[in-house]
């Protein structure tokens, strides 16, 4: 039986996205139901983990030190609606730096799975882009694409994901495949 693991991409899966990165705690703002999911989930007894590519770094955007206040929003608001993050995983590398960290490539999953001493493989990877899927489906993930976020234009570049798991967002996946929580 797979692990009660469920990993998340962050920007447009949990929180709004933008082509010009979330820079600032004031610009990190929660989707609709994102939280409220994460908090169902984790008071079903999941354990939530955060997988993000965060080349905004490497860009020179936005400091580490800004990225884990991102993060302490993050917490926050999830904790208000009982839900907590196991584990956050980010690579902080742009694309030309090859690490072995940054999706699709399966690094931060690899991260999580160290770090929580649990396995990935039949898990859920929940996504709005292409490359996590990719990296979810390196480590022998179920993967799950929402709509929100990139999700939209993932689609329209990968027609065969209709066929697959796609969700309008983070609280439809939870509703339709854990519909006892609700």
């Amino acid at each position: 039986m797979a692990e009660k693991l469920i990993i998340l991409d962050r920007d447009g899966v949990i929180n709004y996205d933008s082509d010009d990165y979330i820079k600032t705690v004031d610009e990190w703002q929660p989707l609709p139901g994102s939280m409220e999911a994460i908090g169902k989930l984790t008071q079903a007894g999941y354990t939530i983990a955060v997988a993000t590519n965060q080349s905004g770094i490497a860009r020179g955007y936005f400091s580490v030190d800004t990225l884990n206040a991102m993060h302490e929003k993050m917490i926050k608001l999830a904790a208000e609606h009982g839900g907590k993050f196991a584990h956050i995983a980010y690579c902080p590398h742009g694309p030309d730096d090859h690490c072995d960290c940054r999706k699709p490539l399966p690094g931060l999953i690899h991260q999580i799975e160290s770090a929580l001493n649990v396995s990935a493989k039949d898990c859920y990877m929940v996504g709005d882009s292409y490359r996590d899927l990719e990296a979810g489906i390196a480590a022998g993930m179920k993967p799950v694409l929402v709509r929100t976020g990139k999700g939209k234009r993932t689609i329209e570049k990968h027609p065969e994901l209709k066929e697959g798991l796609v969700f309008k967002n983070l609280d439809s996946f939870v509703l339709s495949n854990f519909k006892s929580l609700y």
